[in-house]
């Protein structure tokens, strides 16, 4: 049995999200879940962790663990503050939206947010060309 993580990658400068790569998000995981639980943890997650999509455009990230060790990983994520890939440590953090099941329950828990923040989105706009650029976005959230 495994156990879904999505998570959100955010950082002050949007384009260094185009650097991220899946190997540098799993070093990253592991080093920290190693960092806070010791051997223990580190032994736990090298067992059928990996990383199951990153959107680097979007900072989404899909995390697989084992179901038994889910906690640990879950609460090292909030000691993750850079990510170092191709020689370049990138300032962030990792936001955890869902935890779940399966790929396709994260999927559509992100539809669901990913609609709800466009709702956010809708009265902010500052002209009728962005309002509907973001209804449009609306309606095209689908899975």
């Amino acid at each position: 049995k495994s156990r879904y993580l999505l998570c959100e990658v955010n950082v002050s400068d949007r384009s260094r999200l185009l650097l991220l790569d899946d190997r540098a998000v799993a070093a990253t995981v592991k080093a920290a879940v190693a960092r806070i639980h010791g051997d223990y943890g580190a032994a736990l997650c090298s067992i059928r962790f990996s990383v199951k999509y990153l959107n680097a455009h979007t900072g989404i990230v899909f995390l697989r663990f084992p179901k038994k060790c889910y906690r640990l990983l879950w609460s090292a994520l909030p000691f993750i503050t850079c990510i170092e890939t191709r020689g370049q440590k990138i300032s962030c953090f990792l936001n955890c939206l869902h935890v779940g099941g399966t790929m396709r329950t994260c999927q559509k828990f992100l539809i669901r947010y990913n609609t709800q923040q466009l709702h956010r989105m809708l009265p902010k706009c500052k002209n009728e060309e962005e309002k509907q650029q973001v209804q449009k976005a609306i309606l095209n959230c689908s899975l």
